[in-house]
């Protein structure tokens, strides 16, 4: 399935894969770690997954708001876990959360099978990117918030998510 929902410079993108809902169950994935192990959705079992996605962490709002994540996750419980996902080179990610000081956010990349993003439909046709979105997922794996930024270059709505996640928990 492909769609036009999005755009990177103000230019329409394709989204390869199907359109999540919330209240659908999370489909499953497999992406590399910064130590290259696979890492699945079943990794996480049990707890709140906060998925930050993000095209690549060598930009400026990418870099933005997974430090956002990563500053908001310090409030956050033993019980959510929040992940970056891109298709940056697990090397690369390693590097990235050194220099940033990045220590709360787990990063992972897409980048071997493009899995997480055709699984999810935010994989970008044109550029073999991931969209940016946000997505809250509970400790049954059902999806409860999806944000699918309309432009690129735009942050996510981190109010909505932080009320979204405060929902989850209750």
């Amino acid at each position: 399935m492909e769609r036009q929902i999005t755009k990177m410079g103000g230019n329409p993108i394709t989204l390869v894969g199907p359109e999540l809902k919330v209240g659908d169950s999370a489909p499953e994935f497999i992406v590399t770690d910064n130590d290259l192990n696979p890492k699945s959705l079943n990794d996480f079992e049990g707890k709140i997954k906060m998925i930050s996605v993000v095209p690549s962490l060598d930009t400026k709002v990418c870099d933005m708001q997974t430090r956002r994540f990563n500053e908001m996750a310090i409030g956050f419980s033993d019980n959510v876990v929040v992940l970056t996902i891109s298709m940056d080179l697990p090397f690369a990610q390693g590097r990235w959360c050194g220099a940033a000081g990045v220590e709360r956010v787990i990063t992972l990349s897409d980048h071997l099978k493009a899995s997480f993003g055709n699984n999810y439909g935010l994989l970008i046709k044109e550029l073999r990117l991931l969209n940016r979105a946000v997505l809250l997922i509970d400790t049954g794996n059902v999806i409860r918030y999806i944000e699918i930024v309309e432009e690129n270059h735009d942050l996510p709505d981190y109010e909505k998510v932080l009320e979204a996640l405060k929902k989850i928990q209750n």
